[in-house]
């Protein structure tokens, strides 16, 4: 390590020049792009930071889903001041955190940054109200629209001395060759949850019982939820097409029954 310059071994560069930076993710020495996906996954609602017309940052508590890309989803309503504020100026940041027993700080949470914009896709539609079923009860309201987070950059405090800083690339998941998952991606989630919700649990057993229904299906792994609980189930490897998540899902649930090595959420 050089007298200026190297890391701490903490997931942030050192040097007595000034303060301790975060490392880029692919140089943390913890899986940051993994950890940081994960929580773009599992958490439903977070802090979302805007700007007033008079460049004051707001806070405001909203509830989240995630594109199959991982691009974050929200469903706003017009008369709220951070749709106002995002209509304005599109300039926003959402705050991920995992939260838990004892010290909020020791729980890793993620700050993704970028330009959040009214999206008519029914995808969008149909992946925020697979995660968030009462909202079915409002989203029709003439004043509520979706809007999808194009993110710039990632923020990762994955706890006590682990940051990291993410790219856009690092946060969201490559779809160019998974045009078939993509497409038939609904009709699978609607057979697993009729005609299997015995593997299902198999899959969420670490996160306990449920009954766990999945909600939706990526290249790297699966959303479940069971009641206001969540769980993301990594596949052994990524897949691309329906043949190949067949596959794999049937391994997994061979493992599962045999007790052997699953995916961990």
């Amino acid at each position: 390590m050089s007298e200026t310059s190297g890391t701490n071994g903490t997931g942030e560069s050192a040097g007595p020049r000034g303060p301790a930076r975060p490392l880029p993710a692919a140089q943390a020495p913890f899986d940051a792009i993994g950890l940081s996906r994960r929580l773009l996954r599992g958490i439903r609602s977070g802090a979302l930071a805007t700007l007033d017309a008079d460049g004051t940052p707001f806070a405001s508590l909203v509830t989240i889903a995630t594109d199959v890309d991982g691009t974050p989803l929200m469903l706003l309503s017009q008369l709220s001041s951070h749709t106002r504020n995002l209509i304005a100026d599109p300039r926003c940041s959402l705050l991920f955190s995992a939260g838990g027993k004892g010290d909020p700080l020791a729980h890793p949470r993620l700050t993704v940054a970028g330009r959040a914009a009214r999206t008519t896709e029914l995808r969008a539609r149909e992946r925020f109200l697979a995660r968030h079923p009462k909202a079915k009860l409002y989203a029709d309201f003439p004043d509520f629209g979706f809007f999808a987070l194009t993110p710039e950059a990632g923020h990762l405090n994955g706890g006590f001395a682990k940051a990291a800083t993410l790219t856009r690339d690092e946060l969201l998941l490559d779809l160019a060759e998974a045009t078939a998952l993509v497409s038939g991606e609904r009709g699978a989630i609607e057979h697993m949850n009729a005609d299997h919700a015995d593997a299902l649990a198999l899959y969420a057993a670490s996160e306990g019982a449920g009954p766990w229904r999945l909600t939706g299906l990526d290249p790297e792994g699966m959303d479940l939820m069971a009641g206001d609980r969540t769980a993301r189930v990594t596949y052994p490897e990524p897949v691309r097409d329906m043949g190949a998540l067949r596959k794999v899902l049937v391994v997994m649930a061979a493992q599962a029954r045999a007790g052997g090595p699953e995916a961990q959420p």
